[in-house]
């Protein structure tokens, strides 16, 4: 599978990466085995970087990935974890679902942005991971903590990458307008923008994608079925975790027909969008089964003819 670098690091990436907020048992549980599989079958495939974070499963996702690539060739993977939640003891009733895990709330999170949160959090990962590093660390949702992020919590990803103890750094969200000032404002190597560049929404085209070009940074790309309604376009599919306004589930269906005339699956053209922009170094995707990692694969090799780019373009634009 063909690998990218991040911007001006050292680090590069498959162009398809493992997203491992399923595996911590996002909504619903995930059995053991069948996490380890989900794994397995991502490194069967040639994916070789892999996403995570605190947040997701209170530490249950960056567990379970650490054990299962724990025997694996350090050298040959990517591993990317973020901050901004510190997870803390917590008195152990009830569970954490509605933070969207099906997990027992044994902590709870707290947002922290300071530098010393910042290394604290990578400190705990890196014992949850249980690896001597981490090649990309991103700061997680700061939306609401815009300060404390520039001034304290960025510089301190820059102190730990001039140490060592990270590969390259930058900021994961949902939204276009801070991540662009993060390379416009910083020496950020990479961001991570979800939902943000789908066939439905395609905002980071705007502003974002081109800023990261004229810099020569990077841009990995989550969520590129808005939660679900690409992938399998009908009434009650979700968009970006809540139910689809009635114009964006007629454009998804229209669009599904359209990718149905040339014989490709909607998923496929979905999954394949972002990587038609140069500044895209990953799409990644979220899975929590061995068969979701398999498809997803299947899906980014299928060759997809210009002429459907040209029919859904149009579509858009209509």
């Amino acid at each position: 599978m063909r690998r990218n670098k991040i911007g001006n690091s050292t680090v590069d990436i498959t162009e398809l990466s493992f997203g491992a907020a399923g595996i911590g048992n996002l909504f619903t549980p995930v059995d053991p085995a069948e996490a380890d599989e989900a794994v397995d079958a991502a490194w069967e495939a040639g994916i070789r970087y892999f996403d995570t974070a605190p947040h997701y499963g209170l530490g249950l996702s960056e567990r379970r990935l650490g054990g299962a690539l724990r025997d694996r060739p350090r050298a040959e993977y990517v591993l990317s974890t973020k901050v901004g939640r510190l997870l803390e003891p917590g008195p152990g009733q009830g569970d954490d679902i509605g933070n969207g895990f099906a997990v027992p709330a044994t902590h709870h999170r707290v947002w922290d942005f300071s530098a010393d949160g910042v290394r604290r959090s990578i400190e705990d990962s890196l014992t949850r991971l249980g690896t001597d590093r981490i090649d990309i660390a991103y700061l997680h949702d700061p939306d609401d903590h815009a300060e404390d992020a520039f001034r304290h919590a960025y510089p301190m990803l820059e102190k730990l990458r001039s140490e060592g103890m990270l590969g390259a750094i930058g900021a994961g969200m949902n939204q276009t307008a801070m991540l662009t000032r993060f390379l416009r404002d910083t020496d950020a190597d990479v961001v991570l923008c979800a939902g943000r560049c789908t066939l439905l929404d395609r905002s980071a085209l705007d502003t974002l994608l081109p800023e990261a070009q004229a810099r020569g940074r990077s841009v990995v790309v989550g969520g590129v079925f808005n939660s679900g309604l690409l992938a399998d376009p009908r009434p009650d599919a979700p968009y970006d975790y809540g139910a689809a306004p009635a114009g964006v589930l007629d454009r998804a269906l229209r669009m599904k027909d359209v990718c149905g005339r040339y014989g490709i699956p909607l998923r496929a053209a979905a999954l394949q969008f972002p990587r038609r922009h140069p500044a895209v170094a990953s799409v990644l995707v979220g899975t929590r089964s061995a068969a979701e990692v398999r498809d997803a694969a299947e899906m980014l090799r299928l060759g997809i003819p210009e002429a459907l780019w040209d029919d859904l373009a149009a579509l858009w634009e209509g």
